[in-house]
Parts: C-alpha cells; sequence; structure tokens
C-alpha cells in the first residue's frame, strides 16, 4: 500500500509554514487519539502516521528533502531509514500535543533546562481594616502592622549562602517538572525534589532555610480615601509576600469596614438619621438643632402637625462620593414620641384636652369611620 502525502495526512497544504505544520498537526493529534475513538481500530494508526508526517515536515532539513524528493527521500541509501523512526513514538507524540495545549497553563517551558521560573512570586495578602463612619466621611492616613514574609537580609532574598548560585535540579535537569508514562499519556508532575523551581540550593541560608524570606511583622502607611464603604477594596503594588529567592512580591489588599454609627445609618452616599420629637412640638412645630456627619449642627424647621415617619433632606449633608462627584444627602425621620410618666396634672390636662380635640385627629376619625363601615357591612 503506497504511503500518503505528508501534507494530506495533517490536512494542510504544500509549502505550508512551521506554524501551520504545528497547527495541523494538533488538531490531527487531538482528533485521532485512541482514547477518544475507541469505536475506531484504525485510530491508533492514523494516529502514528499523523506523527510520522509531523516528524519529517517540523525538520526544515527533512522537509526540503521531502518536498524534492517525496516518500523516495527516506527509503534506500537516500534517507538513512524511515523519518519517524519506525512506527512513531505515540506516547512521545503525544507529550508534544501536551506541551503545546498546557505548557503555559503548567507554568513550564519547552527545550533544555528552561524549566519553570527561578523565582516565584509571592502571594497576595488580605488585610480587614475597620473605620468608624466619621473617618470614612473625612479619610485619613492610617498605620496598620502587617504579619508578611519579607526577603531575608542575610541572603539578599536568594536563600543561598554566602551568596552562592543555585544549581540546576539532578532530578528534573532544571525543568521543574518531571513526566511519568501511563499507558498512552505521559504525565506531568512538579518535581519533588526542587518542588518545581528547577533549581536547587547546595548551601542554604541559615536565617530562612534556604527560602530567601523570613516572617515579620510590617508598618505600612495606607492612605484611606474620603467616601470609602464597607466592601471597598484597595490595592497596595508589590506589598505582599514577598517572593521565593529573590522573587517579585504580590500585592496587598485591604478590605474596609466601616463601624455601624449611633446616630446615622448609611445608604450608599446618602445618611439617615431619627429625632425624636415631643408630642407637642410635633403639634405645634418650631425649629430643632440636629447633628451632622462633620460634626456640625443644622437648624430643622418642623412643619405644626408633623406625624412620625416624616422625613425632611438637609441637601449635600450626606457621604462624599468615593470619586468625587460631590456629596449625598442627609435625610431626617421625625419620632413623635408619646410622653411617660405622666403626673396627676398632667393626666387631668391631657384628658381636657381629648376632650376638645374631636377635630383634630383627621386620620383617626377616618379611620374608625371606614371601621364601622366596615363593621356595618358584615351585618348586612
Amino acid at each position: 500500500m503506497s504511503k500518503r502525502d505528508y501534507y494530506d495526512v495533517l490536512g494542510i497544504a504544500k509549502g505550508a509554514s512551521t506554524d501551520e505544520i504545528k497547527k495541523g498537526y494538533r488538531k490531527k493529534a487531538k482528533e485521532l487519539h485512541p482514547d477518544r475513538n475507541s469505536d475506531n481500530p484504525k485510530a491508533e494508526e492514523q494516529f502514528k502516521e499523523a506523527n510520522e508526517a509531523h516528524e519529517v515536515l517540523k525538520d526544515p532539513e527533512k522537509k526540503a528533502a521531502y518536498d524534492r524528493y517525496g516518500h523516495a527521500a527516506f527509503e534506500g541509501g537516500m534517507g538513512g531509514g524511515r523519518p519517524g523512526g519506525g512506527q512513531g513514538d505515540f506516547s512521545s507524540a503525544f507529550s508534544d500535543v501536551f506541551d503545546d495545549l498546557f505548557g503555559d497553563f503548567m507554568g513550564g517551558q519547552r527545550g533544555g533546562g528552561g524549566g519553570r521560573n527561578r523565582a516565584a512570586r509571592g502571594s497576595d495578602l488580605r488585610f480587614n481594616l475597620r473605620v468608624s463612619l466619621e473617618e470614612a466621611f473625612a479619610g485619613l492616613q492610617k498605620t496598620i502592622n502587617v504579619p508578611s514574609a519579607v526577603n531575608c537580609t542575610s541572603c539578599e532574598g536568594t536563600g543561598a549562602d554566602g551568596g552562592a548560585e543555585p544549581t540546576n535540579c539532578p532530578t528534573c535537569s532544571g525543568m521543574g517538572k518531571v513526566r511519568a508514562q501511563q499507558g498512552f499519556f505521559t504525565v506531568e508532575r512538579t518535581c519533588p525534589t526542587c518542588s518545581g523551581m528547577g533549581q536547587i540550593i547546595k548551601n542554604p541560608c541559615k536565617s530562612c532555610s534556604g527560602q530567601g524570606r523570613v516572617e515579620k511583622e510590617r508598618a505600612l502607611s495606607v492612605n484611606i480615601p474620603a467616601g470609602v464603604e464597607t466592601g471597598t477594596r484597595i490595592r497596595l503594588s508589590g506589598e505582599g509576600e514577598a517572593g521565593m529567592r529573590g522573587g517579585p512580591s504580590g500585592d496587598l489588599y485591604i478590605f474596609i469596614e466601616v463601624n455601624k454609627h449611633k446616630l446615622f445609618e448609611r445608604e450608599g452616599v446618602n445618611l439617615f438619621c431619627n429625632v425624636p420629637v415631643s408630642m407637642s412640638s410635633a403639634a405645634l412645630g418650631g425649629d430643632i438643632e440636629v447633628p451632622t456627619i462633620d460634626g456640625g449642627r443644622s437648624r430643622v424647621k418642623i412643619p405644626a402637625g408633623s406625624q412620625s415617619g416624616r422625613q425632611m433632606r438637609l441637601r449635600s449633608k450626606g457621604m462624599p462620593a468615593l470619586r468625587g462627584g460631590g456629596a449625598g444627602d442627609m435625610f431626617i425621620e421625625l419620632a413623635v414620641e408619646t410622653p411617660v410618666n405622666l403626673t396627676s396634672r398632667q393626666k387631668e390636662l391631657l384628658k381636657e384636652f381629648e376632650d376638645l380635640s374631636e377635630d383634630n385627629n383627621p386620620e383617626s376619625k377616618s379611620f374608625f369611620s371606614s371601621v364601622k363601615s366596615f363593621w356595618d357591612g358584615m351585618k348586612g
């Protein structure tokens, strides 16, 4: 049976570029993998055929010979044997596909000694910071103490004693990962000797045990902008955990939580304040002083006949917007207070007032009128 054209095997045009050859091979390798074609007994043979084609076309010299002489370039005395090495190395072929597809995700680089990055980035850190509503209103500069890993001063973050240079790991040859054969698959795992670093330190620093960093509490000055609220996140670049063996530091994320206030409730940029007023003040009207979040006072006029729940707005007396754009409003909500612990004289006066106030309670009159109609209707 004559051999198929290598370009046809990979589904690419003659004269295809290196990238096109690679893409064609990757597509065929995934398409023809036996594990995905259990109902196709020819899948493995077709996969090996694709591997053989790839072995020739990915090599510039073999490709040039194939383009000129075809399959004859590798037969008889011209090519020194089959291009794919007999039946083709199935596991090696799939390993190449695995590297192409997942190499970046696994942190590896193909080629001798590439391996993982020698220095690993430090972890990001989270710090929860509580502030008062007044602090959230005005903003502040605050010093926080953050427990973290910092670069070791003894070895300057290298992890090696006396500044010695790390050497390639003998187990993984500097790759940071090792391969294990499992049937048709070649599985990559983090090297157990160097923990994926690709290098080992023969004489580790005594201060940090070769880690290049030590645990230490740091004092940081943080600028809290005006207008923050619970859930606001502040990022401090490079202020997280120091990297391994001189790697870049992570970031520090500060999450703000604003404490509840005794007087004010917050909804976004608006503030709400419940203000109790006496029954007589609500009935007669008048002026009252209310506090504002900036520590000041505002005079509010209460209209005569005000009921509980009535709201009045103080414009721009709320919280500032976090990124500019003015400030919210403050809403005063009245709570009419019923007097308690009355004296005998006060009770007499209230009773006398009650007797004279038949037309002074329109809501009560309307309600009980509706109740009477309801009961009459039920009787009917």
